[in-house]
């Protein structure tokens, strides 16, 4: 469980690393490199757009990747998302400047940002599996947990070199070429992450549905026909994780950089601090989840968010570091509340057939409200003086809905660690998957209409 854990946690944090590296750059340098006729709340706003089309990408990748893991296995998508996302950012990073080529620039750049979010749409779904089929069930919260770190240590790995880039290089430099070399990174990254996946063994559960001829032949069909309800309330759910997240890690950046004229290197030490936060707590809350369930916390989570959102743009429109600082850790820690154990719960209330395809499209239909909107809505909101108070109301708005989602979605908790299951890992592993198919079916069910 440590190997496959790792791996999958390794392969999720490069991904998210790709993804990223780009949210950073939208925020500090790519409005006027590819759009500089706009003014500069304008090039902003359109950085912005690019950035949220990766967004609008990810779920036709969990299309295809959840059809490929459902059909023909995890470990396939786990390969494949990690080539074409690592090949998108690379090239991302070599893409001349409006100045160089007009319009063609940002052209190029929508494209490589959609297959950004082509790959990264298929590889939660491949990575959480890995770990969530593997795991013994009482145990099942904490071994997802890994890849739901991911997100965590890409971002600091993406910003850590941002950091170190804009802190040796002048703002000349850094405007010139600094920016594109953790994008050229990404390829070096890509090849790790194949390297260290490429003995991932397929899951007990997808094994098991192959060799009884259970596949799904058309598993979206199947989804959008039999469980619609299910795959719009985990969308729903989700939207608060995206929102939360990138109103801290990209609007919060841009706003506090570019309105109230904080130092970059600074603003990103700030972010990044919280972001760790984030990471440290993930491991303990998901186990929290083994214990109590997973319905209760993502509850917790998503009331916290809604509860924080006003207090975090009055201490970040403070322009105080330390405020500041406040106002983005805590933010991070509202929402980890229900993120830590997204990776079991999601899987869980999806039957394994239908497994990849569910779970992913609808963690990733979140990303359309949460993440896509998040930057170029607060952004918007925040274009008059003082606080940006639209951006409060819009971001406890969806924290709202995700309240909501998550009190119509079933409790998942399954039953506690027996001292056999913890002795025999081996085949607690096996009795887990075959527990989780129980679970997740019934789940399932009982959120679909009738």
């Amino acid at each position: 469980m440590l190997r496959l854990a790792l791996a999958s946690l390794i392969g999720t944090a490069i991904e998210f690393y790709d993804f990223f590296v780009y949210g950073t750059a939208a925020a500090l340098v790519l409005g006027p490199l590819f759009f500089p006729s706009f003014s500069p709340l304008a090039g902003t706003l359109a950085a912005f757009g690019t950035f949220g089309i990766g967004f609008l990408a990810r779920p036709l990748g969990s299309v295809l990747f959840g059809h490929i893991g459902d059909r023909y296995g995890r470990r396939p998508v786990l390969l494949a998302s990690l080539l074409l996302t690592g090949l998108a950012t690379v090239a991302v990073g070599c893409v001349p400047s409006y100045a160089s080529i007009g319009i063609a620039a940002p052209v190029l750049l929508l494209l490589l940002r959609f297959l950004q979010g082509l790959g990264l749409g298929g590889e939660w779904g491949g990575a959480v599996l890995l770990t969530a089929e593997h795991a013994p069930e009482g145990r099942r919260g904490l071994w997802s947990s890994f890849p739901q770190m991911g997100p965590s240590a890409g971002f600091l790995l993406a910003n850590g070199l941002t950091l170190a880039l804009s802190g040796a290089l002048s703002d000349e430099r850094f405007t010139a070429w600094g920016w594109r070399v953790p994008f050229w990174c990404a390829g070096l990254l890509a090849l790790a992450g194949l390297w260290l996946r490429r003995s991932v063994e397929e899951t007990p559960e997808f094994r098991a549905l192959t060799e009884t001829g259970r596949r799904a032949e058309s598993p979206l069909p199947e989804v959008v026909r039999g469980h619609w309800r299910l795959l719009l309330l985990t969308g729903g759910a989700m939207s608060v994780g995206y929102a939360v997240f990138y109103a801290v890690t990209t609007w919060a950046l841009a706003y506090t950089t570019g309105r109230l004229g904080m130092d970059r290197t600074l603003m990103l030490a700030v972010v990044m601090a919280a972001v760790l936060l984030m990471g440290l707590v993930t491991p303990p809350l998901a186990a929290l989840g083994d214990r109590w369930g997973r319905r209760p916390l993502c509850l917790a989570g998503s009331a916290a968010c809604a509860v924080w959102m006003f207090p975090f743009v009055a201490l970040l429109s403070s322009g105080d570091p330390l405020l500041v600082t406040v106002a983005c850790a805590g933010g991070l820690l509202a929402m980890v509340l229900m993120y830590a154990v997204a990776g079991a719960y999601l899987p869980e209330l999806y039957a394994p057939r239908i497994r990849c395809t569910g779970a992913a499209v609808g963690y990733n239909l979140g990303g359309v409200v949460g993440g896509a909107l998040t930057p170029v809505v607060a952004t918007a909101l925040a274009a008059g003086s003082g606080p940006p108070w639209g951006a409060a109301v819009y971001l406890t708005a969806v924290a709202l809905l995700s309240l909501v989602c998550f009190a119509l979605l079933p409790e998942t908790r399954p039953a506690p660690p027996s001292p056999s299951a913890e002795d025999e890992a081996g085949a607690g592993a096996g009795a887990g998957a075959g527990a989780g198919t129980e679970t997740g079916a019934g789940a399932a069910e009982a959120a679909a209409p009738a």
